[in-house]
């Protein structure tokens, strides 16, 4: 999928692009290509998001994660459930960075 090119967009404009393009490169590689399979979801995980949630190969928590986020039961991963995931990931990394910026520094 391509989308216009954003060379005046701002940097949440952009970040929504990316995260368009991102759901795309892996979507549609088997079955729909508006949806995430397991695989898809699996191969997403561990390319995109692994330095937040370390290693996706843990087959039950794929199973898990698929389970949370495919909201309709349909076996995939639409856009829409995408962007919760995202979404939440962003809140706990936020809330993350908020605990460790408000932590006293140690005294050497």
């Amino acid at each position: 999928m391509s989308l216009p090119k954003s060379e005046n967009g701002s940097t949440l404009e952009n970040a929504m692009q990316l995260m368009i393009q991102t759901f795309h490169k892996y979507s549609g590689n088997e079955g729909d290509k508006y949806t995430l399979s397991k695989a898809e979801l699996k191969e997403l995980l561990t390319t995109e998001l692994g330095n937040y949630l370390g290693s996706a190969q843990d087959k039950e928590a794929v199973e898990k994660v698929m389970k949370d986020l495919d909201s309709n039961n349909d076996g995939e991963v639409d856009f829409t459930e995408f962007i919760i995931l995202v979404g939440a990931l962003t809140v706990a990394c936020n809330d993350f960075f908020l605990e460790y910026n408000d932590k006293p520094e140690k005294k050497k």
